[in-house]
């Protein structure tokens, strides 16, 4: 019998199925979502409003949440997409009803299109999987999740800003809001970036974190054109050490234009952030000597901004993928099919330099500028996960950079961990 965790996707009846992609895939002790929509068992969408559809949603995830023995408050991060940053307030009320007391962290952004039409927000999220995935040998089934607060940082009533669950920890999506006035940073998007970056750095401080313990980043912004002046802000963030500097570690890192963002703030920023001394009860001795690995291969894209890779513990968070030549940095064509079929060719690439294998992947998220090509991404999308076994998330933008169709990250198991050296 294996000794390694194993990659277990998993669907329930009572909640929507969905032939490409699992409803939910544990790997070691987290459980990654599929996005779900506002649809029932049959597929179709709740009658209603956004209420009515926020219902529904968190309805089938908490469906999925009890089909895996959990419970709601197993939840770690919620990603809520919306059409319309208004509809938020009605959400939040919904969004109580399921967690009346604890808050997972948070990430909320209003996008371009969704791929059920008539659905006004998807919803996915991360749990807890204390038990493990070594086949027949639960692990240590009593970790505790940990959450954090500083007045360093915005505090927000609905979100934790930091929940940890074994050696990860999970940041609530960092705004540019002034902590000491609630409001956002007077400026334009170099002093909201800064802004975001500082709450991230704060709420890493509050819990003995440095900067640099960051595997992955994911920055929401209002413009692309504005993504210049938030790459020269987050040079001065990163690398934060001076071991950092040495070997020029970025995080794994996404950009995404959004439709809006709260407030009406020109920039959001998310990130996951490693835990090397785990969350108890795991004993002292065998939390330590976990350090992070950061890969890149010619065979993909290389970029100065972020690794294509970072492992640490049990899991691969990959930055992603535009379809673009890795020699030319150009896009390889202009129809779908063939961007997709790049995009995918760089994750499989990043996957098999590290010794690794597409069946590991265990959650993708795909970005699309017209939700009317996902029946041909999807085609394409089957030859390289023929199982349908990864969580998926699909979220239809207005722009990607470069002019792309099709902007695809990944999320992989890592069954051998990361010791040191």
């Amino acid at each position: 019998m294996s000794e390694f965790n194993a990659v277990a996707g998993r669907n329930t009846d009572l909640a929507p199925k969905n032939e490409i992609s699992s409803q939910t895939v544990a790997f070691s002790h987290y459980n990654n979502l599929s996005a779900q929509l506002p649809v029932d068992t049959n597929g179709q969408l709740v009658e209603g409003d956004i209420k009515a559809q926020a219902t529904q949603i968190f309805k089938n995830i908490e469906a999925i949440v009890k089909s895996l023995d959990h419970v709601m408050s197993d939840v770690v991060r919620l990603s809520i997409f919306v059409k319309d940053i208004q509809d938020v307030d009605a959400i939040d009320e919904v969004f109580t009803t399921f967690f009346p007391t604890y808050m997972p962290a948070r990430t909320v952004v209003a996008v371009d299109a969704l791929p059920v039409e008539g659905a006004l927000l998807q919803i996915d999220a991360l749990i807890t999987h204390g038990e493990g995935t070594i086949p027949n040998a639960p692990q240590a089934g009593d970790l505790i999740k940990l959450t954090n607060t500083t007045t360093n940082a915005p505090v927000d009533a609905l979100a934790s800003q930091t929940v940890a669950f074994s050696h990860y920890n999970n940041l609530s999506a960092q705004l540019p809001i002034d902590p000491k006035t609630g409001r956002l940073v007077i400026g334009g998007v170099k002093e909201q970036t800064r802004q975001a970056l500082q709450n991230i750095k704060e709420i890493l401080l509050s819990i003995d974190v440095p900067l640099d313990d960051i595997v992955k980043t994911t920055i929401f912004v209002k413009d692309l054109a504005d993504m210049e002046v938030v790459n020269e802000v987050y040079t001065t963030f990163f690398p934060d050490s001076a071991i950092a500097r040495a070997v020029a570690y970025m995080p794994a890192r996404t950009v995404v234009e959004v439709a809006d963002l709260q407030m009406g703030a020109l920039v959001q920023i998310e990130a996951v952030v490693s835990h090397g001394d785990g969350t108890p009860p795991q004993a002292i001795e065998d939390r330590h000597g976990i350090v992070i690995w950061a890969e890149n291969t010619d065979a993909a894209p290389v970029d100065a901004l972020s690794t294509q890779t970072v492992a640490f513990s049990h899991y691969n968070h990959l930055s992603a993928q535009l379809p673009i030549d890795a020699k030319t940095g150009e896009l390889v064509a202009t129809d779908i099919k063939a961007q997709t079929t790049q995009s995918l060719s760089h994750i499989q690439s990043i996957v098999e330099s590290i010794d690794h294998v597409l069946a590991d992947v265990v959650k993708v998220n795909i970005y699309v500028t017209n939700m009317a090509d996902m029946a041909i991404v999807d085609e394409v999308y089957a030859t390289f996960f023929p199982g349908g076994v990864p969580a998926r998330r699909v979220v239809g933008v207005s722009n990607l950079p470069k002019g792309a169709l099709i902007q695809i990250d990944a999320v992989v198991g890592n069954a051998e961990g990361t010791p040191i050296k």
